[in-house]
């Protein structure tokens, strides 16, 4: 028994919990912690890419192969001819909210001026609601997604005019 006592120490609910708040306080999206032969991962949002988690994928024929762009935050320009538009993107899959619940207005709508810090959606993952904030400044001209649609780690969920 005298070696169980550490890795209900790693495991207490509380203490998952406490790491839990640190990371979104924080911002983080990964904890990774070992006590002896014990580890816990902790990870917020979509896996990152490496060779325990990566997705197996089929194999791309060349003539259809269209040069990667992975989201290097959840926003990024659309086009060439619309370098003022952002879109704000899922930061994970999950089930897309623009309300804190059915009977409450939208966070945003069409015509609203956001900043980096506001809150624009909730996205449900695994029953835990989470906050998106817009993370750019401007004006929304377009929600991309409705009410309770599912939505995947990348997709674009609104546009926002950063002309302001």
């Amino acid at each position: 028994m005298a070696g169980s006592g550490p890795q209900q120490d790693i495991f207490d609910v509380r203490k998952i919990r406490r790491l839990v708040e640190l990371m979104k306080e924080h911002e983080l999206s990964e904890i990774d912690l070992r006590q002896g032969d014990t580890r816990i991962q902790i990870r917020r949002g979509a896996p990152a890419a490496g060779p325990e988690n990566s997705p197996v994928q089929p194999p791309r024929l060349p003539a259809l192969e269209k040069p990667a762009e992975a989201p290097e935050s959840r926003t990024a320009a659309a086009t060439p001819q619309e370098e003022h538009i952002a879109l704000i993107t899922s930061p994970m899959v999950g089930t897309f909210y623009p309300a804190p619940d059915p009977d409450a207005p939208p966070y945003v709508k069409v015509g609203d001026h956001v900043h980096p810090d506001t809150t624009v959606c909730i996205i449900e993952a695994m029953k835990v609601f989470n906050e998106i904030q817009a993370e750019v400044s401007g004006k929304i001209v377009a929600v991309l997604v409705d009410n309770g649609e599912p939505v995947e780690y990348g997709q674009p969920l609104f546009k926002v005019d950063t002309r302001r």
